[in-house]
């Protein structure tokens, strides 16, 4: 008896000095959900099932999409922020229009600094800067000199108030000294269709969305909005090679935890990120969306959050531009 109650004793012993880590499960052991914020059918959606249907071969475990739209992304944004930090809720978030959102809208429910840790960068989507076939210009020299001699005449036609595409217009107004009016309309597909018709003569838009008119001669690409040439439109100089300094736009895209997420977890996910952005197959369905694969560390994804936040902050306070 004496010797059976010993050997308890030392097996309890012996359970009390094991760390309570080495009876953990790696992580994932189910599900993981991928919130996208906005309608399924949009680039957000589609970029968000191509990577979750690729991350879940080399996580072991399915990522299930579940949309949550609502206010221009917030409604999914703010359900992500208040998720349980264990990894299996995240966020394919778009991450310029949350960037604008920060101060754009008065109370977006969420920080994106603070309520979030990135997992890595997805990719981007160039915009483009095309015109009307019947506005003279070829170059943004030759445009700018025509918007300033003739203001009333140029318009450009906006997708959405506080979107990319209208923020870059904002952001043409202010590197070229140009006073633009904006023409708002409630989509891309609409105001493409006055684009097409001449109604209005100037438009930012993805280079998916107006790559089409483009081959068609439909409308006329003066530039495109990146730092780089876009892989996708390679015949269009960028608008900072044709002397507009400091002009870069790119719709950025990336995977988003809550904050408080615990550090391997993260590292779980950065690494099958990034191993599925460099498979062939990803690169070629984000291909059919423009989409540029950007794999990237968590800390050159939150250099990146931090610098779109200042420069659409910087520039919402300097326009004075107001939700509709």
């Amino acid at each position: 008896m004496f010797a059976r109650r010993h050997l308890l004793g030392a097996l309890a012993g012996l359970s009390l000095a094991i760390p309570a880590t080495a009876f953990a499960q790696p992580y994932p052991q189910k599900p993981i959900t991928l919130v996208v914020p906005y309608a399924p059918g949009g680039a957000t959606d589609i970029i968000g099932r191509v990577v979750a249907e690729e991350m879940s071969n080399g996580l072991g475990q399915r990522m299930v999409i579940e949309n949550r739209a609502g206010a221009g992304g917030n409604v999914g944004a703010q359900a992500v922020a208040r998720a349980a930090p264990d990894g299996y809720t995240l966020m394919l978030g778009a991450l310029t229009s949350h960037s604008i959102n920060m101060s754009f809208v008065a109370k977006p429910g969420f920080d994106l600094k603070k309520d979030f840790v990135p997992v890595g960068l997805a990719g981007n989507v160039g915009l483009a800067l095309v015109v009307h076939p019947s506005v003279p210009a070829k170059t943004v020299p030759e445009l700018i000199a025509l918007i300033k001699a003739s203001p009333a005449d140029y318009s450009y036609a906006s997708s959405g108030q506080g979107s990319p595409q209208h923020l870059s217009g904002e952001l043409f107004n202010l590197k070229a000294g140009t006073k633009m009016p904006v023409v708002p309309y409630r989509g891309s597909g609409p105001a493409m269709t006055d684009m097409v018709a001449g109604q209005v003569k100037i438009m930012f838009d993805t280079i998916p969305a107006v790559l089409q008119h483009v081959k068609a001669g439909s409308l006329k690409a003066i530039a495109t909005t990146g730092r780089e040439a876009s892989p996708f439109m390679p015949e269009a100089p960028t608008a900072i090679s044709q002397g507009l300094d400091g002009f870069e736009v790119s719709s950025w895209f990336g995977l988003l935890a809550p904050a408080g997420t615990p550090q391997p977890v993260l590292d779980k996910l950065n690494t099958e990120l990034n191993k599925a952005l460099k498979s062939q197959k990803l690169k070629d369905a984000l291909a059919l969306q423009g989409v540029d694969p950007k794999p990237s560390t968590p800390a050159e994804a939150t250099k990146l959050i931090d610098s779109e936040i200042t420069k659409w902050g910087d520039l919402i306070k300097a326009s004075g531009i107001k939700p509709e």
